[in-house]
């Protein structure tokens, strides 16, 4: 079985391909010509047919909603409604990243009743055996680390992010550097982190990539270069041991596609918002322009409860300059598990970064034209039409409905649009700006 990298690069536009350009304003030829040369990957796994999605350059900026249970709350049910709530809101892809319960279980479930593709972490659930059985993370084998990741693509995940890029190198920059702020916010790359220190062994997702990739393109499952060191804190923004993590990850994303895998980088994390545009660029420039998928990035370390704000400040900068796939936060982040509504309110701030960003990166303010003279015209069935979020905006108008039905309570009868329309009229008429 060819993964969709080596079809493209035989000149094959495969259903996969065909179906996500059927949501873009590209064609499925440039689709397959951004695959083949390693700037746009499509989700996927031979064992699954999720809904197709391509993320990439000259692509609409894509957003993932996570869900998973902790070691504190396990409800399986509660995870299949938030995984359903994530897509009915409007999430591009999903990551399901328990690590409290029955795991396979859940997982099935979440891939059963979800049409999105959907990632996974592989380290979570190895480590969380290795604890079952050992009481111990860091006397996980490498063969039952290798396992989980074969598992779990066999069972359908279509993109997993994997800490291939902690190395020895690596933990001697951050060793050197005097640790950090923040510390280290990863729950994969930390356990990873106390496994390589308590073992004094190189990390085997990097010694042995090649066996990682061979499992990938197996399943035709997109490897997605996990950000195990972001930083979890501004002041530890663009630190040596991110940027080692990230140069890494960069070299292993070209290796991965001269061996026929498709193939993303992961990004931080907390950055202030002048850090951004180096970030992206940075990795841009060294992998190549391989997708790349960032967390937020929240900008401020003291927005608690209201960090999808200050993460979708972050994710339209992060997307004007080139990000592809957006991790959504929610409000609940840094305090509690989300809720089924914390997942609504995240994958809608998140949707709002991505198109504020493709605004500038792919020109897309058509949609905001058309919006602009509807609110002239106080045209209110074209304005919830044309809104991201229309049912809300009906709701909400509709709870505190005008005197004026062509007004809102905002205004009433000191309207601006409306006492001034009559005056243009006569333009509107012949044409002007209609």
């Amino acid at each position: 079985m060819s993964t969709q990298l080596e079809q493209a690069r035989k000149g094959i536009i495969t259903k996969e391909m065909e179906e996500a350009a059927s949501t873009e304003e590209q064609s499925a030829e440039y689709i397959r010509d951004m695959i083949a040369i390693g700037k746009a990957v499509i989700p996927n796994n031979i064992n699954r047919k999720g809904r197709s999605v391509a993320i990439g350059a000259g692509l609409r900026t894509k957003v993932n909603a996570s869900i998973g249970t902790s070691s504190d709350i396990k409800d399986m049910k509660t995870e299949v409604e938030k995984a359903l709530a994530a897509e009915e809101a409007g999430a591009d892809t999903l990551m399901e990243l328990s690590v409290g319960g029955e795991l396979d279980e859940i997982r099935k479930e979440v891939l059963g009743a979800s049409a999105l593709s959907v990632g996974s972490v592989p380290l979570y659930q190895a480590f969380a055996e290795a604890i079952k059985k050992y009481k111990d993370p860091n006397k996980l084998t490498e063969e039952m680390l290798f396992d989980v990741i074969e598992r779990q693509c066999a069972g359908g995940i279509s993109f997993m992010a994997v800490h291939c890029g902690i190395t020895q190198i690596t933990l001697e920059r951050l060793n050197k550097q005097g640790y950090r702020y923040g510390g280290l916010v990863s729950r994969g790359g930390s356990y990873m982190v106390g496994w390589m220190l308590a073992n004094q062994k190189e990390n085997p997702l990097y010694e042995k990539f090649d066996r990682v990739v061979e499992i990938f393109k197996k399943y035709d499952c997109v490897l997605s270069l996990g950000n195990g060191l972001r930083a979890g804190a501004i002041h530890d923004s663009l630190d040596r041991a991110q940027v080692q993590e990230l140069v890494i990850n960069c070299e292993l994303a070209s290796i991965g596609q001269d061996m026929g895998c498709q193939m993303m980088c992961e990004g931080p994390g907390h950055l202030p918002l002048d850090d951004i545009e180096a970030n992206v660029k940075l990795q841009k420039r060294m992998s190549g322009d391989a997708p790349f998928y960032v967390l937020g990035p929240i900008t401020t370390d003291v927005a608690a409860g209201y960090d999808h704000i200050s993460a979708a400040i972050g994710a339209a900068q992060a997307a004007r300059y080139g990000a592809d796939l957006i991790c959504y936060v929610t409000p609940a982040e840094h305090l509690a598990l989300p809720n089924k509504d914390d997942v609504i309110e995240g994958v809608r701030a998140a949707r709002i970064a991505a198109r504020v960003g493709d605004m500038v990166k792919l020109g897309h303010t058509e949609r905001d034209r058309e919006m602009g003279k509807a609110r002239r015209d106080l045209d209110w069935e074209g304005q919830y039409r044309l809104g991201m979020f229309g049912d809300k905006a009906r709701e909400i108008r509709n709870s505190r409905f005008p005197d004026e039905a062509d007004t809102c309570t905002m205004c009433g009868s000191f309207c601006a649009l409306d006492n001034v329309s009559e005056h243009f009229s006569k333009c509107l008429q012949n044409g002007a700006k209609a």
